[in-house]
């Protein structure tokens, strides 16, 4: 008796008609759809802060490498083994069983392994979207645990009803690259381990208001978005499972076309939206807009035209931004990511969207508005209906016990601090860079910060020194005093040219320039990330520093409060202090000729 044996080792086990263009394009798509872990690692690591940026990156890479065994010891016949009454395929560990068009709906056009494969890096797909929504909360132990049982029996049953030959597919529902399989599970999922891990410090005010975290690296984000919708065309085109024909060929053309204009859409649509909502255009939503836009399209991409590919792009783009506004301030469910509205909600409604839009391609039921009437609707509704049932439940179980055993959530010193240096014990994952936010951050005008005169001429001495504060140490006695002096400048960073300058018509040539971040007493800023109120108790902003003996304090002052003056508060703090000795390393000269340019 064999413990083990070779899948498919001979003819009579499982007889294929294996067509080399087709193993070809799959293998090409399953190489692409996992490159979105890369995708989905940046994205999540640019909208979180910088102190969890290596617990991010290490889930995303372990939602693939746990979830690759647990799906080969038996995710994958759970989804694809015949059926149990087409609620659960049967039981075969470690995929040692034959796969053949009698008992199984494995296409019969390449090798088991190749598809086995392909399906592999959807399921990892579906565990990663879970993280972002828990993300910087999340102990990472019970992250692992319900990233393995995602793969070995939660996303199998759904996958089992809808692609598997269960009880959904012999309804007709349809969902061509798993806007509900794939990204409603995870969204759903997402949506349920947010809501029992509860927010994030302070996320929340007394109030209850929500108040903006905002991400550390946009541009990581950005980059997420742009890998993710290139692996798009692997992820919907690689659907079609076969390449060999001229059929083939006409629906993976439609699938590409629609899949990029939706996605286009969307991020149009999110754009303008949040350009007349918030009075500027968000730039993560906007991101956030193209993803849902590849969510929405994700199910019907291969049986509606480029005018419902236009539509569906078009809704998700708003839909995205209601739902993160509605999970912020109304469910009251913190989401760092927005991966709740990006593939929850929108995987909903790309599912639905099937049974509006459906024109009848690729042997699916006509939608309503192409004159199908209801049928199909009712369908992909029931299946969604179903779906998020079953995961509720499931995923409530997973949730509670992981809660009771490791704990689902860290303690509050470790999110304080940061996951990275408790659960890592990584100091930082940009050592030798300095992370500063950099932005202006001025404050719009009001009651509390307008003095009344923005003219630094005819400002009068009050004015003058309430945008600019000065604070000087207590002269020195005479025998004490080195006759030079300190002179310390906090400044808003767009104003820094402009004080070098100064100061360099003064004669000042040397100076030491750091990007800080302080607290003020500034009221009444409208900046907003996400829809939310950034917190502007810390603001962004410039320290320079000079010392200085030949040139007069007072100048250095007079000509830096020049300078920096707007006519409103918070325009900077000069501070001088009293230097006693000054040493220059290189020659040893002390005092004033220490402090020479010349050489």
């Amino acid at each position: 008796m064999k413990l083990f044996s070779d899948n498919g080792s001979s003819k009579e086990e499982r007889a294929m008609n294996i067509e080399v263009t087709t193993v070809i394009w799959v293998l090409i798509c399953t190489a692409l759809v996992y490159f979105m872990q890369a995708g989905f690692a940046l994205c999540e690591a640019g909208l979180t802060r910088a102190k969890n940026t290596g617990n991010i990156l290490m889930k995303n890479m372990m939602d693939f490498c746990i979830g690759t065994p647990c799906f080969w010891i038996i995710g994958f016949s759970l989804m694809f083994n015949g059926g149990l009454g087409g609620v659960i395929g049967l039981p075969d560990l470690l995929i040692r069983g034959t796969y053949t068009s009698a008992n199984s709906v494995v296409p019969q056009t390449m090798p088991l392994w190749c598809y086995v494969i392909f399906q592999t890096v959807f399921c990892a797909t579906a565990a990663t979207i879970v993280s972002g929504s828990m993300a910087e909360r999340t102990n990472f132990k019970a992250y692992c645990i319900y990233s393995a049982c995602i793969s070995l029996f939660v996303y199998p049953v759904t996958g089992h009803w809808a692609w598997g030959g269960g009880w959904l597919s012999t309804l007709g529902f349809h969902d061509f690259a798993g806007s509900a399989c794939v990204h409603m599970v995870g969204g759903v999922i997402a949506c349920l381990g947010a809501f029992l891990l509860g927010p994030r410090i302070g996320k929340y005010d007394k109030n209850g208001k929500a108040k903006a975290i905002p991400g550390h690296n946009m541009v990581a984000c950005a980059l997420g978005v742009f890998v993710l919708w290139f692996c798009w065309f692997g992820f919907n085109g690689g659907s079609t499972v076969a390449m060999a024909d001229a059929a083939a060929a006409k629906s993976a053309s439609l699938v590409f076309m629609n899949t990029n204009l939706a996605a286009a859409m969307a991020t149009v649509v999110t754009m303008i939206f949040t350009w007349v909502r918030y009075g500027k255009p968000d730039v993560s939503m906007t991101m956030n807009g193209a993803l849902a836009g590849l969510v929405a399209i994700t199910a019907g991409c291969d049986c509606v035209s480029p005018v419902g590919a236009f539509i569906i792009g078009s809704i998700a783009g708003l839909l995205v931004v209601l739902s993160v506004e509605f999970f912020d301030n109304i469910a009251k469910i913190d989401d760092p990511v927005g991966a709740v509205s990006v593939h929850g909600a929108n995987g909903l409604w790309g599912t639905l969207a099937v049974g509006l839009f459906s024109t009848g391609e690729d042997g699916v039921g006509v939608g309503l508005f192409y004159g199908g009437g209801f049928h199909q609707l009712g369908v992909q509704a029931l299946a969604a209906v179903s779906i998020i049932a079953y995961l509720l439940v499931i995923m409530f179980i997973v949730f509670k016990i992981i809660d009771k055993t490791v704990g689902l959530r860290v303690p509050a010193q470790v999110e304080i601090d940061g996951l990275d240096i408790h659960e890592h014990g990584l100091a930082s994952a940009y050592s030798g860079f300095a992370i500063t936010d950099v932005t202006d951050m001025t404050v719009n005008v009001n009651e509390n910060t307008d003095l009344g005169e923005e003219d630094y001429e005819s400002a009068s001495d009050a004015q003058k020194a309430a945008s600019v504060q000065v604070k000087k140490e207590a002269p020195l006695a005479a025998e004490f005093d080195s006759g030079i002096h300190k002179v310390t400048i906090i400044c808003k960073l767009a104003k820094f040219d402009a004080l070098k300058n100064a100061l360099n018509e003064l004669g000042v040539t040397g100076m030491t320039m750091t990007q800080v971040m302080g607290c003020g007493v500034q009221k009444g800023s409208t900046d907003k990330y996400r829809g939310a109120v950034v917190d502007s108790t810390l603001l962004p902003k410039v320290k320079v520093e000079v010392i200085v003996a030949k040139i007069s304090v007072d100048k250095v002052i007079e000509s830096a409060k020049a300078a920096l003056y707007t006519g409103h508060i918070g325009d900077g703090k000069i501070f001088v202090y009293n230097v006693s000795r000054v040493v220059k390393v290189r020659t040893g000269e002390e005092g004033t000729s220490a402090l020479q340019d010349v050489e």
